[in-house]
């Protein structure tokens, strides 16, 4: 079991003291309880339901076009939650109404840091990790800890990304579904991965793997989890065998397994992802040696990169560029050429 108090102590020392106190609030036990309110509640369990379809349609758009279109209208509506916590509700609305409050602080964190404001992404995570509490949604945590896990692999910080990940399944390791159990061994994967420990990464995903295989169709996950498909766990497995490749090639022809197999189950909706599998997986055929797959790949990359608007998304594609900027095969000088276009929009 791992030591909570250490684990939190060593995250403050890169992460920050903003981060260390809703983390701690959230590892406690005890009911988060609801805050004493001034004012007559105006809503009813209609209005609280239209809200969290709302939220639900916000999450989707953010799937499918990246976060820089409706970054403003979710921060909106977040703060039109926000003002309704300040009256008073019954009970059952204003735990409904703290978990659409935290779901949407997570998506507009996600929003954020898609579109690289890495400051306000960690800003939201933090709003939302406090919503969960009172919520009493501990689950929804767990994701909100592999989110802010996530941002941390991006900004090198794989070892305080590998704590919150601890945390967030020590936190749940009694009331997670098969589903979140997945995803938050793939996170734990991606911080082994990143810290260059291979046998780790193959532990943490083979108990992915196994507890996505646990997944029935009447599981009750909730609507936030459901992403977290066949597709998604052979793109993020991938992805991971990506990175190990970049030390060692010997690791590229599973991530063209992978990443091939994420692309082929990806419903097309899911732009964002898919623009991310693909030009992973161009990479993973330049690694492997075969350059006509890693331009025609790269080029079906381009042009979904082109259909959303996603920081990381041009980030990755910008990579891969750089990759074949000293190649001068015909083929590389088009594809270059149609990146140059597509990064300059």
């Amino acid at each position: 079991m791992l030591d909570r108090r250490h684990a939190v102590k060593a995250l403050a020392i890169t992460a920050g003291l903003p981060l260390i106190d809703p983390v701690q609030r959230w590892l406690e036990k005890t009911p988060g309880g609801l805050p004493v309110t001034m004012h007559a509640g105006r809503i009813g369990t209609d209005e609280v339901a239209q809200l969290e379809a709302t939220t639900s349609v916000f999450r989707k758009w953010d799937d499918s076009h990246g976060g820089g279109l409706a970054r403003k209208a979710v921060i909106g509506q977040l703060n039109e939650v926000a003002d309704l916590l300040r009256e008073s509700h019954p009970h059952e609305i204003s735990i409904r109404l703290y978990r659409v409050m935290a779901q949407l602080s997570k998506i507009a964190a996600t929003m954020s840091w898609d579109c690289g404001m890495q400051t306000a992404a960690q800003k939201y995570y933090v709003l939302g990790l406090q919503a969960a509490k009172p919520a009493g949604d501990r689950p929804f945590g767990a994701s909100i800890l592999a989110s802010m896990a996530r941002q941390l692999l991006y900004l090198e910080q794989p070892q305080d990304a590998l704590e919150l990940v601890r945390l967030a399944l020590d936190g749940v390791h009694t009331n997670a579904t098969p589903r979140l159990r997945a995803m938050l061994h793939t996170r734990e994967a991606w911080a082994y991965a990143r810290l260059a420990r291979p046998e780790a990464f193959r532990r943490a995903t083979g108990m992915a793997e196994d507890a996505f295989t646990e997944i029935r169709a009447d599981d009750p996950d909730p609507d936030w989890i459901t992403y977290f498909n066949d597709a998604e766990l052979a793109g993020v497995t991938g992805g991971r065998y990506l990175e190990l490749s970049r030390q060692d090639d010997r690791y590229a022809a599973e991530a063209v397994t992978y990443i091939g197999r994420a692309v082929e189950m990806r419903q097309r909706r899911s732009r964002r992802s898919l623009a991310l599998d693909q030009v992973g997986l161009a990479y993973a055929h330049l690694l492997s040696g075969d350059l006509d797959e890693a331009v025609m790949v790269g080029s079906a990359a381009t042009e979904t990169a082109g259909q959303v608007q996603s920081d990381r998304v041009r980030v990755q594609l910008r990579e891969f560029y750089l990759e074949i900027a000293t190649r001068d095969e015909p083929v590389v000088r088009d594809l270059r050429q149609h990146i140059r276009e597509t990064i300059a929009r």
